[in-house]
């Protein structure tokens, strides 16, 4: 076993995760007892046994989505704290790029949570509709995270059970630096064009919302996240370090930057998420919460402001910029 499975941190999580595992177990068979089952016209005593289950199944599924977003900012706080340990990392990039799998893992935790944040969406609406109008299309929808879940706990165990403790790693430097006048950028963009691709899908993407052409969410959305992660690294996150040669999009989550990566990597992804739901919902289910468009379009702007007032503030102190 490797070592790493007895650091403090690690068991933690990997406790935890088994915990969530185990209810997904639970979880499981009641969605496809439900999925097989249900028949709302039914008055007889099994069906109202598989409601009492479906309900129970409803409450679990909420706790999931609190668990695993608390875990997932959780791992990246032990990635980090784990980093020590592994020769040539400073930081979670380092550690995170140890072996195939760390990659991998952490995109799945962020479509888990998507999902479960769909299936929850859906849910409210059959519950305020009458009859159950798509129970068994939230339902699918939910099998869809339990599976996500299944991966996502495979790949926690692969992931940490390949950590090689004495084989060296890349810290952030070598990962996102710019060696030998390489361009990480895409399609080999300046940086000047690229924070002017950024304003314009930023703005593209407001006018989307408010003007609800949900159809062009689902090409702007992948394109802003795309762009803005590579804003971030490249251009704003070297003014929340203030250093010029520091690319890097883990270190900003930690102490001595005040947390701050975990607002702006949060208020981008729950932004788009909300975004994604709110035109999913509208195609599929013909209905408009005006609410979840509304968060999505603070939290966009959040993290717009959020971003900008870091170069602001460093302008304003030094009078130039980096």
């Amino acid at each position: 076993m490797n070592r790493l499975f007895l650091n403090s941190y690690v068991s933690v999580y990997i406790f935890s995760e088994v915990v969530s595992l185990i209810l997904t177990v639970i979880l499981l068979f009641i969605t496809i007892k439900a999925v097989i089952k249900w028949d709302f016209n039914s008055n007889s005593k099994e069906q109202y046994k598989l409601e009492k289950s479906v309900y129970l199944g409803s409450v679990i599924s909420h706790f999931l989505l609190a668990v695993k977003f608390i875990l997932l900012v959780y791992l990246v706080y032990t990635l980090d704290a784990i980093s020590i340990y592994i020769p040539g990392a400073m930081c979670a990039a380092g550690v995170v790029s140890a072996n195939s799998y760390g990659m991998a893992m952490l995109g799945i935790k962020f479509i888990t949570i998507f999902i479960l944040m769909l299936y929850i969406t859906f849910e409210r609406y059959d519950l305020e509709a009458k009859y159950y109008p798509i129970f068994k299309q939230r339902e699918y929808i939910l099998l869809i995270a339990i599976i996500l879940i299944f991966i996502e706990g495979t790949l926690d165990y692969l992931y940490f059970s390949n950590i090689d403790l004495n084989a060296p790693v890349s810290c952030c430097s070598t990962l996102y630096g710019t060696l030998e006048g390489h361009n990480p950028l895409p399609f080999n963009l300046d940086i000047k064009s690229m924070l002017l691709i950024f304003g314009l899908l930023f703005i593209a993407f407001i006018i989307v919302l408010i003007l609800e052409i949900e159809a062009l969410v689902f090409i702007i959305a992948p394109l802003f996240v795309a762009i803005s992660y590579y804003s971030v690294v490249y251009f704003f996150g070297t003014y929340i370090y203030e250093l010029p040669t520091h690319k890097c999009p883990f270190c900003m989550m930690q102490k001595e930057y005040y947390y701050v990566g975990y607002f702006v990597w949060g208020s981008l992804f729950f932004g788009v998420s909300f975004a994604l739901i709110w035109a999913i919902s509208k195609i599929w289910l013909k209905v408009d919460y005006k609410g979840i468009k509304k968060i999505s379009i603070l939290l966009l702007s959040l993290f717009i402001i959020l971003n900008s007032s870091y170069v602001l503030i460093y302008y304003l102190k030094n009078g130039v910029l980096l």
